[in-house]
């Protein structure tokens, strides 16, 4: 992780924003989405986090997280570890991936270049987070990360977004259980 980024307040509730490397279009295959739900989903019920709003882009992931156990530091570092090398496996072991030698060439030509890393990179290494401390703040960047897909141009509203908390915010059942605010 970036000294760059820190976690200050470990108590507090904050937006994180992560891309891919090269901002690579990963998550355009339901199978590399699904591996971040369920690696969300499983640090929701097993370590603590919080998920109170999420969207899933092509190439980068928004969240508003809290960490139960006061460690949102080490939590985006297991995710985003794990992640790595889940999504990378598959990518390697996906018949029909039609970009996979130019995909991991990238993450390996990635990883050469930061000195943190020992083989491949998948994720860019900074999280950006913006610790969220005012209702109004709340409210904008949950809207941010809600009308990122509208914005981008692939949805006309924000809940069409299949990869995304908003229809949980417009009544329906999204595909990830969250933390209402």
């Amino acid at each position: 992780m970036s000294r760059k980024y820190k976690f200050r307040n470990k108590e507090g509730l904050y937006f994180v924003s992560f891309a891919t490397v090269y901002w690579i279009d990963v998550f355009v295959r339901d199978l590399y989405c699904w591996e971040i739900l369920k690696s969300l989903d499983f640090c929701r019920k097993n370590k603590g986090m919080e998920i109170f709003s999420w969207c899933l882009m092509p190439s980068h992931t928004h969240f508003i997280f809290r960490a139960k156990e006061n460690n949102p530091g080490d939590l985006m570092r297991d995710f985003k570890t794990f992640t790595s090398k889940k999504i990378q496996f598959l990518i390697a072991n996906n018949p029909q991936e039609s970009r996979k030698e130019w995909i991991l060439w990238m993450f390996e030509r990635a990883g050469m270049k930061n000195s943190n890393v020992k083989n491949s990179q998948f994720w860019q290494q900074n999280n950006q987070p913006i610790e969220l401390w005012s209702p109004e703040i709340i409210d904008q960047k949950v809207n941010y990360i809600h009308n990122n897909p509208v914005e981008a141009g692939f949805v006309s509203v924000p809940h069409f977004w299949k990869y995304s908390s908003a229809i949980d915010y417009s009544g329906g059942k999204g595909l990830l259980d969250i933390d209402f605010i």
